[in-house]
Order: C-alpha cells, then structure tokens, then sequence
C-alpha cells in the first residue's frame, strides 16, 4: 500500500506539473457546470485552476451553511467553489496527502478570503490519506456533505474509505462524488502500471464491486447522476488496456436510516415547490428523478426518504405514507454491469423508480 501511495504522490506532485501535463483525458472533467459553478469558479486564483484533475462536477445544490469535507482536496479548486456556496457561516475541510498540492492550496487561503469578501477563512486543507480518515481528528457524524472528485480509484482500500465516509456524515447527510468505473475487473499486470494508475485508469473501481462496497460501508441505495464514456485518447494506453471500458460517474449516496436494497411502491408521492434558486423549474434528484416544479410525482419509498429525510425537505410537499406496502415499486430492474454505450442505473437494482 506504502507503494502506491508513494506512487501517487510522486505523480501528481512531481510528475504532473498542470493539467495539460495528463496523458490522458480520464482525469478531466467533459460536462459543462451549472451557472452558480461558473461563477464561482472565476473567483479561483489560476494557479489552484492550472492544478485540477477532476473528472465531473462534485458539488450539488443547496449548500448554504453546511460543513462540507472534500477527500483528495488536490490543489483545493472545489473547496474554495464550495466556499463560496456554503456561505460565511458553512465551513469546507480539504483532506490530501501530497505536499506539493497542499502547499499551492494553503498558499492562497488569504487570497480567496479577501475575494469572498470574508470576515475569516472558512476553508482548511488537513494533511491525511483518504484511507486513513479515522487517524485524523474528525469527530463523528459531524459533516453534511463528503465530496471527492476522481481520487478514490486512487485508493487501494476503496472499501475502508467508503466506510470512514460514512461514519463522518451526519444523518440525512450525503457523500456526493465522481470517479472513474470500469465494466470490469483490472488485471493485475495495469495495476501495477504507475502511468496507467496515476491517469486514474488502473484503479477504476468496478462497477459491481462498488455497489457492494458502497452496500456493506450503509449506503443502501447508491444513485448516478451523471455518466460519460472515457475515451482515454492516447494510442499507447489505449493499447495497453484492450477491451476494458472506462466510464466517468458522479453518485450521490445518502446516510438515511431506513433505506432499502431495492425500490419499494407505498403509494407515495411528492411534489417540487420550486424553491431552490439554482433551480426554480425543476429539480434533478439523480439521471431518474426530474421532480418539475408543482407536479404530484409518484415515488419508491427510497426517493420519498431522500427527500423528505435530507436538506431537501422543505423544498417538496410530501404525500402518502408508510402504512401499505404494494411490492416492488414498478419499472425496477435487476443488478447487470454496464452496457456498452453508457452506465444506466435502472441496471443497478437501486434507484431505478
């Protein structure tokens, strides 16, 4: 393990000097931010930007005033867009363990302070590996949010990561992340490839053992948000890999007590008020769940929980309860691995309503 952490931070202290330093273009994220990101992001100091190597879009909606913990913070770019939305009384911890990134991410901790127009800083970065989290002096339950934009397939023990993630989250809190996945399991020989590795490639997380680790660390119903193809784009990798199909992917996976396995029908509904500012017409809950303002929206009762037991709530009406159980929630789908045009959560068994 000591190895490929050793690796890792050679690689993306040393190796990598900027973005366009990667070789290939799993570490880069294709879709476009909302407008509040955008925004946000043109308060960025360039050098934190020039050193980012994500792979999707990591931070969600309604984040005012929430402690938000950031894992493999890098350079610190999405914690101090987070910053921002979080509000002076919000706090963002950013965890890392190469020297080099913290040093670009704290050099400008009073740079960005100034450009928010805060009393104090609200953004700390912590020294630590992602997979040693119970080493670091965070208290249980005591984040909203875990946010974590391609660093996990980093990790060689993914599950233990999954499971400290978990312990820190609040109730009704949510670890909200993009990684890499793979359709299947990579053989040894890539893992061992240090270049193939730190381009984020030989340790995707396949897709099937993370819903069983994401399952056994509590979080019972993982849902996709976003996927897309990777298509690596460099002929000496792609070579290298062969058949093996890597895709981008951002989850969401809530702590709510009650979550079930599988999309279960008690006859539920709810219904979007509109009242979240980034966005008044509609709210996506996941690639599934487009909740258009003041329409009644039959639900499962794991959409219903997400909703009602998170920050969420007091954005929907809520209809229904759990006094009926009518079988499995219609249009559910069984658990199969990726198809070759795209990652469909309905194939997961979880979140498929």
């Amino acid at each position: 393990m000591s190895t490929v952490h050793d690796s890792v931070k050679d690689y993306y202290g040393k190796e990598l000097q900027s973005s366009s330093d990667l070789k290939t273009n799993a570490c880069c994220t294709a879709v476009a931010p909302p407008l509040e990101i955008k925004q946000a992001l043109r308060k960025v100091h360039a050098e934190v930007q020039d050193k980012y190597y994500g792979c999707g879009l990591t931070i969600p909606s309604e984040l005012d005033g929430l402690r938000i913990l950031d894992l493999g913070s890098g350079s610190g770019r999405d914690c101090y867009i987070a910053a921002q939305l979080v509000g002076e009384r919000g706090e963002v911890v950013g965890v890392d363990m190469t020297e080099e990134q913290l040093d670009v991410a704290n050099k400008h901790l009073e740079y960005h302070r100034e450009k928010f127009g805060y009393a104090k800083s609200n953004v700390q970065f912590v020294k630590g590996n992602i997979e040693r989290l119970d080493e670091l002096e965070f208290a249980t339950e005591s984040f909203d949010l875990i946010i974590s934009n391609c660093v996990i397939n980093l990790a060689s023990d993914k599950d233990k990561v999954l499971a400290d993630a978990f312990k820190l989250l609040k109730p009704g809190g949510e670890m909200y992340f993009s990684d890499v996945y793979s359709d299947r399991r990579i053989p040894q020989e890539l893992q061992n490839d240090q270049v193939l590795w730190g381009e984020c490639l030989s340790g995707a997380l396949y897709w099937n053992d993370f819903m069983g680790a994401a399952r056994k660390a509590g979080f019972s119903d993982p849902r996709v948000v976003e996927d897309e193809p990777i298509t690596i784009e460099n002929d000496l990798l792609e070579d290298k890999v062969g058949n093996i199909k890597f895709y981008s992917v951002t989850y969401r996976l809530f702590k709510i007590e009650g979550l079930e396995q599988y999309c279960e029908d008690y006859g539920q509904a709810a219904r979007y008020k509109g009242t979240l500012p980034t966005e008044k017409d509609s709210f996506n809950l996941d690639n599934h769940h487009e909740f258009p303002k003041g329409k009644i929206m039959s639900v499962c009762g794991n959409t219903y929980r997400m909703l009602s037991d998170t920050r969420y709530a007091k954005h929907f009406d809520f209809f229904g309860d759990w006094s009926t159980h009518y079988g499995i929630y219609e249009d559910c789908g069984t658990e199969v691995p990726f198809t070759s045009n795209s990652v469909e959560e309905e194939n997961t068994g979880g979140g498929c309503c």
